[in-house]
């Protein structure tokens, strides 16, 4: 276990790691090379912030990790935790949201233990909320409209994503080693967070890798769904990919949270795979895939140039650039803003059939 030793100064903190769950904050405390014990001396909330942080370092980068609280969870809890973040520590600069979601294993070779990366696609951030339109006409004809578009990740985020990318093309990978160094820091951990074996993937056997057929995780980059409702029932699921796919929008993951976070806390979205959004939905893969998601995020850190970060805009600042700006529809609007009506029915019929 590296020594304990005082925090730097709150404004070296340039990074914020944002998780959901325990297990995503339990697998983002064992990235750091380095975990300080306590908050900076000079670190001064602000007097409604009612997060709980973590701080470390990551290689050259002082990263601060945030939780929601327990039984938070969804879209408005993650622009929460993100706003009071932003409060209390301005001068964050790039942001990460590293967990767990549902892979979209029908048009690619997705398994269990993989991670999904957010990546701009054209006219898109990286990431989609599924579940937000807004009612329009045009040419006399009503139709569903979608309510703007989620802002971009840092420029310096997409920068180390092209470089990392490259690395493993390489076969230049450090998400297995990072996984290996954390279990020799907390050996206990590795019965609960380590790999739980192909045989317990329920698409198994549809999903051997050719030759080379590892267990090792492969990343898949592209769009990321994220909406308000858990989906785990196929009906839900293969509703919402039919619906995107008219907008000629292909996710590779659905999640809960980032959608919340990306017009407030620009970031890049980080999944491990734990599921496939299904009826045979478990826990078995969790905290594997937490713990994948932040090797990655540790991978990615190792080729962010700390010189671009430090030189580059606060995220405040990000979101005033025409740049990384957001579509936001006009007030009188908010009241016609609603979900499409398949996907309304499909969220009430699953509040029917919740406890």
């Amino acid at each position: 276990i590296p020594p304990a030793m005082a925090s730097p100064p709150i404004a070296t903190f340039s990074i914020g790691w944002i998780a959901a769950l325990s297990h995503e904050l339990t697998a983002g405390r064992l990235m750091p090379d380095k975990e300080y014990p306590d908050a900076p001396e000079d670190f001064d909330p602000s007097s409604s912030d009612t997060n709980t942080y973590t701080f470390g370092r990551i290689g050259r980068h002082h990263v601060v990790i945030a939780v929601l609280g327990t039984g938070d969870y969804g879209l408005v809890s993650a622009a929460e935790t993100a706003s009071r973040l932003s409060a209390s520590m301005p001068h964050i600069r790039i942001g990460l949201m590293v967990g767990i979601g549902a892979g979209v294993s029908i048009s690619k070779n997705v398994r269990l233990g993989d991670i999904a990366v957010s990546e701009p696609i054209g006219t898109h951030g990286g990431l989609i909320q599924y579940d937000l339109f807004k009612a329009a006409v045009e040419s006399g004809n009503p139709h569903d409209q979608r309510t703007g578009f989620l802002s971009r990740p840092p420029r310096a985020l997409l920068t180390a994503l092209q470089k990392l990318k490259s690395s493993h093309d390489m076969d230049e990978s450090f998400i297995e080693e990072h996984i290996e160094h954390a279990f020799q820091r907390r050996p206990r951990l590795k019965k609960s967070f380590g790999f739980p074996g192909r045989e317990r993937d329920p698409q198994a056997s549809a999903k051997s890798r050719a030759e080379d057929d590892s267990d090792s995780p492969e990343v898949h980059y592209g769009i990321i769904a994220s909406g308000n409702v858990l989906v785990k029932r196929s009906q839900t699921r293969d509703a919402v990919l039919d619906s995107l796919a008219t907008e000629h929008i292909h996710p590779i993951c659905f999640e809960m949270e980032a959608a919340g976070l990306m017009n407030t806390f620009p970031c890049l979205v980080i999944r491990g795979l734990c599921d496939y959004a299904d009826e045979l939905k478990n826990d078995v893969w969790q905290k594997y895939a937490a713990l994948v998601a932040a090797a990655y995020a540790k991978d990615l850190l190792g080729h962010v140039d700390k010189r671009e970060i430090d030189t580059g805009p606060l995220l405040a600042q990000l979101l005033n650039d025409s740049q990384y700006g957001i579509s936001i529809e006009d007030e009188r609007f908010a009241e016609t803003r609603k979900c499409r009506p398949s996907t309304r029915m499909l969220v009430k019929s699953k509040a029917r059939q919740s406890p």
